[in-house]
């Protein structure tokens, strides 16, 4: 087992929006597991390093974008726990505060055109595939080690909701919810916000995990033109919640997942009485990139 004590609290956050509508609201505080391996990001990578280190490998492949929170907790996960990692990172050679922390980290960042990088297990295959001491980490920690992590989240629960929203990428988290709610019976309403265009793939990707997605609602709505897109009321709409609550959030995924359940709220979506859930799912140093849109 992993030696890694972690804090992730359910904090109250009282807002007058939600005095208005009564409705209760509570953040799951994964943003506070650690500076970089932060929020569903080690939920995602436990059980991986688990395996990895009972095969005795001794090096960790992974994918993303220059910004990616999944190289960055990768790269920091690495030096705690004893694996050198690699990262081929999509797109023309940049630098960027998050790749320098990355290496600082003692990743090795390899660039790859577009193109290429759609062929990832090639890529794998080309580098490492003769390297038996290599392990291969999905891109954004997919999988179903991820998902079996992210149902921890469930099992900590210490009050009853009934309703749960989390933002959808990959669909690994949404997926451990909905396993950890079927683990434990818990009638709780389960939301995804996709922060992709066209995010109703999600639920095919949750099911690909072996997950039943019947209780799963997205809500398709709130890409604001898609992943890593803003528009000037998401950046307001951060601005103003971060203002208020003292708690960060980022445009990339919390943002557009706390926009889309006030406007829910509003539509009159969530019952009065309701008592709400949301799955802070960390990734705060994306903004590093965003800072000067605010």
């Amino acid at each position: 087992m992993l030696n890694f004590d972690f804090y992730s609290p359910e904090e109250e956050i009282r807002l007058p929006l939600y005095e208005k509508y009564n409705v209760r609201v509570f953040l799951k505080r994964d943003d506070l597991i650690h500076p970089y391996i932060s929020g569903n990001k080690w939920r995602k990578l436990k059980y991986t390093l688990e395996e990895a280190s009972s095969l005795k490998k001794e090096v960790l492949v992974t994918y993303g974008g220059p910004w990616s929170n999944h190289l960055l907790a990768t790269a920091c996960a690495g030096a705690r726990f004893g694996f050198r990692t690699h990262a081929f990172v999509r797109g023309e050679p940049v630098a960027n505060p998050v790749l320098s922390m990355c290496k600082l980290f003692g990743m090795t960042v390899t660039f790859v055109d577009r193109k290429s990088y759609v062929d990832k297990r090639g890529l794998y295959d080309h580098h490492f595939g003769q390297d038996d001491t290599a392990y291969l980490v999905q891109e954004g920690g997919y999988g179903t080690a991820g998902a079996k992590g992210c149902a921890e989240i469930v099992h900590e629960l210490v009050n009853v909701y009934d309703h749960c929203f989390c933002a959808a990428g990959t669909g690994t988290t949404l997926a451990g919810l909905c396993m950890g709610m079927n683990q434990l019976g818990i009638p709780t309403s389960l939301h995804g916000v996709p922060v992709l265009k066209g995010g109703q793939f999600i639920l095919e990707e949750v099911a690909s995990l072996g997950v039943d997605t019947a209780r799963i609602k997205l809500h398709l709505d709130y890409h604001f033109g898609g992943y890593a897109k803003t528009k000037p009321e998401l950046l307001a709409f951060v601005r103003s919640y971060v203002q208020q609550t003292g708690v960060m959030i980022e445009p990339t995924y919390t943002g557009k997942l706390f926009y889309a359940i006030h406007d829910l709220m509003e539509k009159g979506q969530l019952a009065p009485g309701a008592k709400v859930l949301i799955i802070h799912t960390g990734g705060l140093t994306g903004l590093l990139g965003m800072l000067d849109r605010f």
